[in-house]
């Protein structure tokens, strides 16, 4: 446990507050970057839906200052194609690693929702995210848990539905082939 000073006394920080200031930190940081239109955007969404967007940041503990969206996503693809090699060939150290690598993908500059286009950026449609999300990245973990226990048969057939996931989130939100001019150079 750390220890913050605050004024003249000494208050006691948990790991989980200190994991809550470093989030916000990184969000700030992303607020700082983005245009005004970007930035009006994302603070006219509803409290649940910000809610909900540091949930799934939360979940990643990598992030980027130059990687675009584009980036990210071929180091993703090559993380898939890690798991897809390790289940066909049985490799369960394979098959984890990549899909643990996957599920804490790197957050590009700037953060998702400079990517996927201003029309894009309300809560009806980012409500979407979190069963992109799970089928996903809860996904990617779902097939590490498989392939350590050997079960490549489950580590398939969750791929396929991790697959859907992909597709249904591309098909929603790909406006930008990953780049963006929404955030500040």
């Amino acid at each position: 446990m750390a220890i913050m000073a605050t004024g003249l006394t000494a208050t006691p920080v948990s790991a989980a507050d200190n994991g809550m200031m470093a989030l916000k930190e990184r969000m700030q940081n992303q607020m700082k970057i983005m245009k005004p239109e970007l930035k009006e955007k994302v603070q006219a969404l509803s409290m649940d839906t910000k809610m909900s967007l540091m949930a799934i940041m939360a979940m990643h503990n990598r992030s980027s200052n130059q990687a675009t969206l584009r980036q990210v996503m071929l180091e993703v693809l090559h993380d898939y194609q890690g798991m897809v090699m390790g289940i066909m060939t049985e490799s369960a150290e394979m098959t984890a690693d990549s899909a643990r690598r996957l599920a804490n993908h790197r957050i590009p500059r700037g953060g998702l929702l400079a990517y996927i286009g201003l029309e894009n950026i309300n809560d009806e449609k980012l409500a979407s995210l979190d069963g992109f999300n799970s089928a996903v990245e809860g996904g990617a973990k779902r097939i590490a848990e498989a392939a350590e226990k050997g079960d490549f048969v489950t580590a398939g057939s969750i791929l396929g539905e991790m697959a859907t996931g992909c597709v249904n989130c591309h098909t929603m939100f790909r406006k930008f082939p990953g780049e963006t001019d929404l955030l500040k150079d």
